[in-house]
């Protein structure tokens, strides 16, 4: 028997509302909804497979089936030395959990990358910080919107500017301006607070992400995912500065066999390529731009909101496994590979 912890750090105990804001609480109501869908899609395509067994972490705010393994922190546990002290009794670790303030970075230490099913350490420094993966792929020669310091940043005509933390998550706590000054006022301000801000020329275009299943091989493209986002409107107080507002994803919106399809594989390919240590499964968020192409914005170096969707219709904990070398998994390899191709 395999026996696999999942823990997603919304759900598992890493928040206390009696301890948060109300604020912070607003702000985290919908990654929260999130991060529930994420957890118990893995749980279920985990508890599919014949031979695993999987404890899922919870808090005293989520109600659990009592058919299913879970764990919870104690009072006034740590939660790293909560993840630390669970995956010792496993064999292996899922870990959910945002980059912000190297949260997944802590984690993966806590866990050790002998159980640890994700994204190595290395690739995951990159890719928490999206001022280093810009970097990194622009030396690669894959087209990224790079960060600028104010002073270097230029107005033109039509041109808008994001300010958003360097190691955020999602949408949360990112402008989009019209006007320069407010940008760099924005982001001095941010600065001034320690906040660690990145500012970067807003890209038009249509908004998607690419959900990966990585192994030493290389990239597999699993699907094309059309992001709904949206800028809110302008309040009078700051009529040049708008909200970013992530509203979900929708799984294959692009043929993966068509032309833009082949140009996304062979990026998805790319930035394998240039940023080692990618494993399991991973994202990318990109703009398709009308006269660049695809120009990426960011890795998600961890299971995203693609795959509750994607599991819906095949099993990727088993492909998850599998591009681990997980015993017992590693010699369908072939099997999924080819059912991969098929989908």
């Amino acid at each position: 028997m395999t026996r696999i912890f999942v823990f997603e750090y919304l759900t598992g105990g890493g928040i206390d509302p009696d301890v948060a804001s109300a604020s912070t609480l607003a702000d985290l109501s919908a990654l929260i909804v999130e991060g529930r869908v994420m957890r118990d899609a893995i749980a279920a395509d985990l508890r599919a497979l014949e031979g695993v067994d999987v404890t899922v972490a919870t808090s005293r705010f989520e109600e659990m089936s009592k058919d299913h393994a879970h764990a919870r922190p104690q009072p006034g546990e740590p939660i790293t030395r909560f993840v630390s002290r669970i995956a010792r009794e496993h064999d292996y670790a899922i870990i959910i959990a945002p980059e912000c303030d190297g949260l997944l970075l802590q984690l993966h230490d806590a866990v050790g990358a002998a159980r640890w099913l994700g994204c190595a350490k290395e690739a995951i420094r990159t890719a928490s910080s999206k001022s280093a993966t810009a970097a990194c792929l622009a030396v690669h020669d894959i087209s990224v919107m790079p960060s600028l310091e104010p002073e270097q940043a230029v107005a033109s005509h039509g041109r808008r500017w994001v300010v958003k933390p360097d190691d955020g998550a999602g949408a949360l706590d990112t402008y989009v301006y019209d006007q320069l000054d407010a940008a760099r006022e924005e982001h001095e301000a941010r600065a001034a607070a320690g906040r660690n801000p990145v500012m970067q020329e807003w890209v038009d275009g249509e908004p998607l992400s690419l959900s990966l299943l990585c192994e030493d091989a290389g990239a597999r493209l699993l699907s094309i995912n059309h992001q709904r986002i949206a800028l809110s409107e302008a309040a009078q107080s700051k009529p040049h500065e708008r909200v970013v507002q992530f509203d979900g994803v929708d799984v294959n919106t692009v043929a993966r066999h068509g032309d833009r399809g082949r140009v996304l594989e062979r990026l998805a390919q790319r930035v394998a390529h240039a940023v080692p240590g990618l494993r399991g499964f991973a994202g990318i968020d990109l703009v398709w731009h009308p006269q660049r192409g695809p120009v990426v914005i960011e890795i998600n170096p961890r299971v995203t909101m693609a795959y509750a969707e994607l599991s819906k219709t095949r099993n990727i904990a088993a492909e998850l496994l599998a591009a681990h070398g997980v015993p017992g998994f590693a010699q369908r390899e072939p099997y999924l590979r080819a059912w991969g191709a098929s989908s």
